[in-house]
């Protein structure tokens, strides 16, 4: 398959592909007789399994890492596989959903309080909004 063909089975633009070539996500192409790039079917199986792991989370290093695993199963490690990763960017998600559960609790009660002004609001005892707490335990 050619490149543009790749592309657009794959859903990605002509540049991603490229990068990810760079990047070494993807096998260098087979090159044709008059020096055009040919990709197998297996790279549109790629990118998209790339671009499915971004959606999840996953960085491109850490893509990179998966990959790289599957090609070399008879090397897997404890924690290098999909399950061990897996694991930790769901744990990492689940914090961060903590965080942004609190943020938005808070919001609310700031809403909630009428807060206007954020001057008026931190000096007020009943401020629902933390700014009083910030910056003071770092102070040496």
């Amino acid at each position: 398959m050619r490149p543009g063909e790749v592309a657009a089975a794959a859903g990605v633009n002509l540049q991603t592909l490229r990068y990810y070539e760079r990047r070494g996500l993807l096998d260098e192409p087979v090159r044709s007789l008059g020096g055009h790039r040919m990709y197998s079917h297996d790279a549109v199986t790629t990118l998209r399994v790339i671009k499915a792991a971004q959606r999840l989370g996953f960085t491109l290093a850490e893509v990179s890492e998966l990959l790289d695993t599957a090609r070399h199963r008879h090397a897997l490690g404890e924690g290098a596989g999909l399950q061990a990763r897996a694991r930790q960017k769901l744990a990492d998600v689940e914090a961060k959903i903590a965080d942004l559960t609190v943020i938005a609790e808070t919001l609310r009660a700031g809403i909630a309080a009428g807060c206007d002004d954020l001057q008026t609001c931190a000096g007020a005892p009943d401020c629902p909004l933390p700014f009083t707490d910030l910056g003071q335990g770092d102070r040496s």
